[in-house]
């Protein structure tokens, strides 16, 4: 790759290998030695998911029973719409959270187990049980009420937590709410118990947000974000601002923005981005406002799922929508024709196309891909 031989400079050929999907990318390392290393080579891995993290894709669950296990694909802004499976797991499963490139998954048939995996490289690790056995100490469905999943592209080190309610049974209060936290590092549960009163609908419960130390969850109030800090595992809240939560007929969806959480504000005409710029002083920014005027007929059914300063991904009953800020066009970028699956926002969860392992230390290149 020297540039002397008129061949591309070596920072050039990395630049364009960082924007390839991961699948074609393992391809290509039967080229050379070079590009064989390449994919376990500590600047290009950093690199390829720095170029990643700005461009979240939507991964979605194609249900069409939960006796059946769900087809899966990622729609991508550049790349279109490709199909991928979890097969590689084992078990027939539900995508609960996801984070960088990560997915937390739950096993349907056998409740307490979970997996942490990248789709991507088809790396996973198994989770051990956690201690809070049985899990129908669980209130009300026999899960946890939130799970969310905390990857960090730095230090290759993530977090699991699971936290609901207990079953009001003997003389326990109803609001005694238990928080499990595994960590990557330990391969360890941590438990905590605090008092909480809080409710969720299930878009709260899908869009958790990872921020700046955080895991935030969006209330069925929509008066403020419940956020748990994973360093100190205390809860905190941070209020939504009067002009965000008035009005008849809002609604509010909580995402991330380059880092930052964000809430937006869908009316009937009308799309508001916010975005939380000082987390101290707990102080919001309008950072953008849409007009719906152009699909005013499926208003009532949007969600947005994934988002950046240039576009914006949203979900509704059968198709997955983006729009782009600049030039303030729609586009559709995928249609389900069959008509007796789920809505698709009930199951679009935000991506990143990324190659980091799920065991520190593994090299991601010797995994089999899709």
């Amino acid at each position: 790759m020297d540039s002397g031989n008129g061949v591309f400079p070596e920072e050039v050929v990395l630049q364009i290998l960082a924007r390839l999907p991961v699948k074609p990318l393992f391809r290509f390392k039967s080229v050379c030695k070079v590009w064989y290393r390449l994919v376990s080579d500590k600047y290009f891995v950093q690199l390829y998911n720095n170029v990643s993290v700005d461009n979240p894709m939507v991964l979605v669950e194609l249900l069409r029973s939960f006796n059946v296990q769900p087809s899966y694909i990622c729609v991508d802004r550049m790349r279109g719409v490709s199909e991928f499976s979890l097969d590689f797991l084992k078990d027939r499963v539900k995508v609960k959270a996801s984070c960088n490139g990560l997915l937390c998954c739950a096993s349907i048939p056998d409740k307490g187990i979970y997996y942490v995996c990248n789709p991507m490289t088809r790396d996973y690790r198994l989770l051990p049980r956690t201690r809070e056995r049985p899990m129908t100490r669980f209130h009300p469905d026999n899960e946890a009420t939130l799970v969310g999943l905390a990857y960090d592209l730095c230090n290759q080190k993530f977090k699991v937590v699971l936290a609901g309610f207990y079953r009001p049974f003997g003389r326990r209060p109803l609001d005694s709410f238990i928080c499990l936290v595994y960590d990557s590092d330990s391969n360890a549960w941590t438990r905590s118990l605090s008092s909480q009163t809080e409710e969720f609908t299930h878009m709260n419960r899908n869009q958790v947000v990872y921020a700046n130390g955080l895991l935030h969850w969006l209330t069925y109030s929509c008066l403020y974000i419940l956020a748990l800090d994973l360093n100190s595992l205390e809860w905190r809240k941070i209020p939504l601002p009067n002009k965000m939560v008035d009005g008849v007929g809002h609604r509010l969806h909580l995402l991330e923005l380059e880092g930052s959480v964000s809430v937006i504000q869908i009316s009937d005409a009308w799309m508001t981005m916010w975005v939380l710029e000082d987390l101290e002083g707990e102080k919001w920014r309008e950072a953008d406002r849409v007009s719906l005027k152009c699909i005013r007929g499926m208003v009532p059914s949007v969600f947005p799922i994934s988002q950046n300063s240039e576009f914006i991904f949203l979900a509704t009953q059968r198709q997955i929508l983006v729009y782009h800020r600049r030039s303030r066009v729609w586009k559709e970028m995928y249609f389900v024709k069959d008509i007796s699956s789920y809505p698709l926002w009930f199951s679009a969860h935000a991506f990143r196309g990324t190659i980091v392992p799920c065991h520190p230390g593994v090299d991601c290149s010797k995994e089999s891909l899709i």
